[in-house]
């Protein structure tokens, strides 16, 4: 689990937005960018070409 401090310090690497926990928590959500950057082994890959478009 990314901890709050965390979360707060991180930004989308496209648009340098807000990020959000997904509800499921396996991601990170840039509503702007409309990306998920999935987490795996409590690690938040935010590599762009790797994020999912959400809806």
């Amino acid at each position: 689990m990314i901890s709050k401090e965390l979360l707060q310090i991180l930004a989308c690497p496209k648009c340098k937005g807000e990020l959000i926990m997904s509800t499921a928590a396996d991601g990170l959500l840039c509503l702007a960018c409309k990306l998920k950057y999935l987490i795996k082994n409590d690690i938040p890959i935010m590599i762009i070409e790797e994020a999912q478009t959400i809806d």
